[in-house]
This record gives structure tokens, sequence and C-alpha cells, in this order.
């Protein structure tokens, strides 16, 4: 549902809203598919002082299916790791943590929430 609003009913493929918190931090949602039950997006932090883009360990990005009929969000892939199994081993030889994808969902559900309180949008006028 945070993500229908953030959305705000612009799912077409190739369309991005932006959302700035902070002067030096932003969050982007990208639509990257759109099917009759399902849309596929990615969100992505950008973080830059001044005029300088800080390096990728400060971008972080998940790759996000969007369920229509459920509304429901699942992430697919989180800083390039794709397939995220609900629950690992431990230890396991990529050193994935046992609750792994639900601790990936918090922190969606929190870069949801901030976007949500704090981002600002640059609206266009005609």
């Amino acid at each position: 549902m945070m993500l229908l609003r953030l959305l705000a009913d612009k799912e077409q493929v190739g369309e991005i809203r932006c959302f700035f918190i902070s002067d030096f931090l932003s969050y982007s949602i990208r639509v990257n598919e759109v099917t009759r039950y399902t849309s596929l997006i990615t969100m992505k932090q950008d973080a830059s002082i001044g005029n300088q883009h800080l390096s990728d360990y400060f971008s972080p990005k998940m790759v996000i299916r969007l369920y229509h009929d459920a509304r429901l969000a699942e992430v697919v892939s989180n800083q390039d790791v794709w397939a995220i199994k609900p629950r690992y081993d431990y230890p396991n030889q990529a050193m994935h943590l046992p609750d792994e994808k639900q601790q990936i969902n918090e922190f969606l559900k929190e870069w949801l929430q901030l976007s949500l309180q704090l981002g600002q949008s640059k609206v266009e006028f005609a």
C-alpha cells in the first residue's frame, strides 16, 4: 500500500518518481515492467554531497515485484543478489543471515516510511 501511494498511479514502463529527503539524500522508483497482474520496479537510494555523487556503497537498490490483485510487494533482488530465500541455514557459504528475506522486507518498509514522511517530489507546472 505504501508503494502504491508513492507511485501515485504512475505505473507505466520507464516512469520514474524521485523523493528528496534532504540536500544529500533521495530515493527514486523506476517502473521496469508492467503486466496484467504484476509490476516490476526498482527502488534506489542516491546520496551526494555538493556535486559529488557518493559511491555505490551509499546507493543501495532493490528490485520489487508488485502483485496487483493481492496488493502485495516482494523484494526479488537486493544489491544485485537475486532469488533471496525465505530462510538460510547458518553458517552458509554466502554468509546470508537466517532471516535475510525478513530483514530486507523490513528495510524496504523503513525506506517507504521515510519517503512518505519526509520525501518531497518536484512538481512541474504546465
